[in-house]
Formats: C-alpha cells, sequence, structure tokens
C-alpha cells in the first residue's frame, strides 16, 4: 500500500515550492479582506445589472413543435414545464458515442449535474429545470438511480439539439410559457455554465429573474419580499414561509440581510 506521503505527492499535497503569500497580522489580514471586499460587492452589482439586463432581452417565439419521451411516455416542449411558466432545459450527453456509456453520461455533464441543487427552491419561484439527452428512458432512469439525480430528464426525438444550440456541445436554454405559447428568452453554454447549479444562478438567467422586490426588472414582473418565500424543501405546499416566527428573524436580521450594502 502507498504511505502516506507517496499519496500526497500523488494528488498534489507534498511540499511544493509555491510562491505564496505574506503571512501577517490578524489586522493586516482584515484590511487586506476589507480591500478586496469593496471589489467583490462591486462584482456583484455588476452581477445584478447584467442579470436586469437579461430580463429585457427579447424573446424569441418557438414555433416548431418539439416531441421528447419521458418516464410517462410522450411528451411536448410545452408537457416539459409541468405547468409552471418558466423552463430551463439542459442538453446533457449521456449516448452511444458519448465517452462513459453505457454506465456514464459525459464527465463534463454529470459534473454539472451533481451541482443542482435541490428543485423544491425552483419550483417555489415557478420555475421548472428539466435535463435532455439522446438516451433511450430505460438508460436515463439506471442512470439516475445509479448517480442519485432527481431532475426531471427527457430523451430528445427530434432536432431539438441541433435548433436550439446544442448538438455538439452542452448548453442550457431558457424558455417561457404564455398559455400555450412558448417563447426562447435566454441561452448559456461553455464557461457559462460552469457556475449553473444554484438556485439563484438558474433564477438569474430567467426572464422572470429571483422575484424579489429589490430587482430591477420591468414594470409588472411578479416580485415579493426577499427572504421570506424561502422554505424548508419539503414544505412549500404547506406556505410555512409566512409563519411569523419566521418573519420575526428576518426582522431580527434587517442589517446582515441588507441587499442594498
Amino acid at each position: 500500500m502507498a504511505t502516506s506521503k507517496e499519496r500526497d505527492q500523488e494528488h498534489g499535497k507534498g511540499h511544493l515550492a509555491m510562491n505564496t503569500p505574506p503571512i501577517v497580522s490578524p489586522q493586516e489580514w482584515e484590511a487586506a479582506r476589507q480591500q478586496l471586499l469593496v471589489k467583490e460587492k462591486a462584482l456583484t452589482r455588476s452581477r445584478d445589472a447584467l442579470a436586469a439586463e437579461r430580463r429585457r432581452m427579447p424573446w424569441l417565439a418557438v414555433e416548431k413543435k418539439y416531441e421528447f419521451d419521458g418516464p410517462k411516455g410522450k411528451a411536448s416542449l410545452l408537457d416539459l414545464f409541468d405547468s409552471r411558466p418558466q423552463l430551463i432545459v439542459y442538453r446533457a450527453f449521456f449516448e452511444p458515442g458519448v465517452f462513459g456509456w453505457p454506465e456514464h453520461a459525459c464527465r463534463g455533464c454529470s459534473f454539472g449535474a451533481d451541482q443542482v441543487a435541490h428543485l423544491a427552491h425552483l419550483n417555489a419561484r415557478d420555475t421548472t429545470l428539466a435535463f435532455v439527452s439522446r438516451a433511450p428512458q430505460a438508460d436515463i432512469e439506471r442512470l439516475k438511480g445509479r448517480m442519485g439525480w432527481k431532475m426531471p430528464w427527457y430523451t430528445i426525438r427530434d432536432s431539438f439539439d441541433s435548433d436550439f444550440g446544442v448538438d455538439e456541445w452542452h448548453g442550457t436554454n431558457v424558455f417561457f410559457r404564455n398559455g400555450e405559447r412558448v417563447f426562447r428568452t435566454y441561452f448559456i453554454n461553455n464557461r457559462g455554465d460552469e457556475a449553473m447549479g444554484s438556485t439563484w444562478s438558474y433564477l438569474d438567467i430567467t426572464a422572470l429573474g429571483r422575484q424579489e422586490e429589490w430587482e430591477d426588472s420591468p414594470e409588472g414582473y411578479p416580485q415579493t419580499p426577499p427572504y421570506k418565500w424561502w422554505n424548508w424543501h419539503d414544505e412549500y405546499a404547506a406556505d410555512a414561509s409566512l409563519d411569523p416566527r419566521w418573519i420575526k428573524v428576518l426582522e431580527n436580521a434587517k442589517v446582515t440581510l441588507n441587499l442594498n450594502d
């Protein structure tokens, strides 16, 4: 068996000749942190402004009818919304010819799938996340069971992937449903996909955003007070987010939770 030292060297944990930053006092460290914090807050505000601009992007009507296979049989693009107004679709590569088949999906797509937060929080903001691939449903269900993934995952049956720029590489498309009409509102791929997975990263690329009052959104967009809608993922149906005890917690933490800071 390899020794601890050998394992450290194998994984790059040995004594390397690194040019590390200086070692400083607690006061100097805090001063450096505060200096960097100014830039970090500027980056956060810039990200908020970009999301606001994204919410004002023009929409593209989806006129073509697309068909998928799902756990319950054939499904249309409209069905993928699961009765919610917003849909995020990630094109994952799991099919013959992809490295890892048939035991695994693409390593990169699998990495992304492992990052997906609990879907109840997205659903609470009227947003559905779905994965699509060309693998048959039996293989998809087997893979989901092996990897512990819970997101709905459909089989592409037509030109959906090539029509939406995800036939040769992964990517995330965002759609909005107005009655029976479907619109493409955003698309992100390449390194833009690497940060996806959190509830916030997904909501920030949707047409409606996080739907909180502090956001700069077009007039008439749905918005509620921040934080108050949060809930345990198994209690959204009970609407326990309106529990007066939770409201009191927020009132007592106004300074800490100041979004304009």
